[in-house]
């Protein structure tokens, strides 16, 4: 599977990307793919950026061969100032469709023996609900291997599978004409009967801030369907507060309960989450998540994750009395400090009673 993504000026979708096409894997369907990631830029700085970020919130998947990324070399695109003026379009638009099949072009290169089929995927979408496994079978179960394109989504160049075997035919059928038309223009003009469509889609077009600086669009496909936004986890038996004012009925209790995620108004310094265990819990492991696909700005910012080892009323008291900062004097021992959206985050074996502090608008437990 090929993921390319560009510098976006006001918002980036690829670590939102990334996080549903993985989340939705079972442990024998990571062990049956490779999503490769290409950063389609040549600021060598920018590339290096994204990827240490990666590295840092996907570093299981990156070790276990799951996740790759690549950039292409310095000299690789040619010189667009001769490109000229089509289909109405300004030449900077031309710039970018040309680009951007050279980055279909490159990937799909890179990508060719990494497995039997290759899925063509954009860096702001979400997956639906078992959608490697629905894809899997639906090849599977074709009559013939007489197609070019299984199509998984109706939208541009999302979702578009083809036979590894072919792609070596599709990217010289897309160099020979890559500055005249986009991708999925040049594809239209393959015969009905090599594609096959189908529903309802497994992908759905989230981004609104167009890869084209100063350009919004609100692509969406109808047919995808509802977008799970929300997956339950089993949490130890425990009373959870919170001092956040919740936005509708998306309570707190819900979350941790597994029913539906937390959503609450912008936090202030100060404000927290607490979760009390009513006896003494081992626990190795806690992960939190914020923010979801379609609201990528709910997330958690500036949080820290502490946690109290003995139940102890007058220190939590006097520790949100002073404030977070000094809640060390009070016994309470800093876990992890979330600058981003992500935590996956592994605790020695400890008995304790857990506190999380400063949620950002939407998340789960």
């Amino acid at each position: 599977m090929g993921v390319p993504s560009v510098k976006r000026e006001v918002h980036s979708y690829l670590t939102d990307t990334l996080s549903s096409l993985v989340s939705e894997l079972s442990p024998a369907e990571k062990e049956d793919r490779v999503i490769v990631v290409f950063i389609a830029e040549t600021d060598q700085q920018y590339a290096s950026r994204v990827a240490e970020n990666l590295k840092r919130l996907f570093l299981v998947e990156i070790q276990s061969g799951l996740l790759e990324i690549i950039s292409p070399s310095v000299h690789f695109y040619p010189d667009f100032s001769w490109l000229k003026e089509s289909f109405g379009d300004p030449k900077e638009r031309v710039k970018w469709r040309t680009k951007q099949n050279l980055d279909y072009c490159f990937l799909m290169m890179y990508a060719q023996s990494k497995g039997t089929y290759y899925v063509q995927l954009e860096d702001d979408i979400v997956a639906r609900l078992n959608y490697f496994t629905t894809m899997k079978n639906f090849t599977l179960q074709q009559p013939s291997e007489d197609w070019m394109i299984l199509e998984f989504s109706q939208l541009g160049f999302i979702g578009k599978m083809f036979k590894s075997l072919d792609l070596s035919l599709i990217v010289e059928f897309m160099l020979m004409f890559h500055k005249d038309k986009p991708i999925d223009w040049l594809l239209d003009r393959q015969k009905a009967n090599l594609r096959i469509r189908f529903k309802p889609s497994l992908f759905q077009h989230v981004g609104t801030h167009f890869s084209l600086a100063g350009k919004i669009q609100k692509l969406k496909d109808r047919t995808s369907g509802k977008q799970t936004l929300h997956k339950g986890h089993a949490n130890p038996l425990a009373e959870v507060t919170t001092s956040l004012k919740t936005y509708q009925h998306f309570t707190l209790e819900k979350a941790y309960l597994g029913e539906d995620f937390f959503w609450a108004f912008t936090p202030v310094a100060g404000d927290f989450i607490r979760i009390r265990f009513f006896t003494p819990v081992c626990i190795e492991r806690y992960f939190f998540r914020s923010g979801n696909i379609e609201h990528p700005g709910d997330k958690l910012f500036n949080t820290t994750v502490e946690v109290l080892p003995f139940d102890n009323i007058q220190s939590e008291k006097e520790a949100l009395k002073e404030g977070r900062e000094k809640a060390w004097l009070y016994g309470f021992m800093r876990m992890a400090l979330f600058a981003s959206e992500h935590s996956r985050t592994a605790l020695q074996r400890e008995r304790w009673t857990p506190r999380l502090d400063r949620w950002r608008h939407c998340g789960s437990l």
